[in-house]
């Protein structure tokens, strides 16, 4: 990439856009419960999309299976305290969904919790 218009990128360092700019100089989620650990995933599609920033659409994606706080921060590539804020933002529209662990599927297979319990007693 090279020319006037890509100011904004460094090959090694990818976008230069800084966190405040993302969160519009937050620092500090709304939601208060957020922690590394925390699964979030999406609720519902966004009710109006053209209002959310792009980070924020990526959320959306990343969210359609569930996920850690943690684990956002590191396919976005910006910072936890940036994800929690997007995702608080994201929690207070009602387009994001956080709590405990979501299940997923149901896990019938006996002999795949045995190894599961067995693995975890021989640490």
């Amino acid at each position: 990439m090279s020319g006037e218009a890509d100011w904004w990128f460094d090959e090694a360092a990818g976008p230069l856009v800084r966190p405040y700019a993302m969160t519009r100089g937050r620092t500090r989620p709304n939601a208060p419960n957020l922690n590394l650990v925390t699964q979030v995933r999406v609720a519902r599609p966004p009710s109006d999309p053209s209002t959310l920033s792009p980070e924020h659409l990526q959320i959306i994606d990343l969210c359609t299976v569930p996920l850690s706080v943690a684990e956002v921060a590191a396919y976005l590539n910006v910072p936890l305290v940036v994800v929690k804020v997007l995702l608080s933002d994201l929690i207070e529209r009602g387009d994001v969904q956080a709590g405990a662990l979501f299940q997923t599927t149901e896990i019938n297979d006996t002999k795949l919790l045995q190894a599961v319990l067995d693995g975890i007693r021989r640490i």
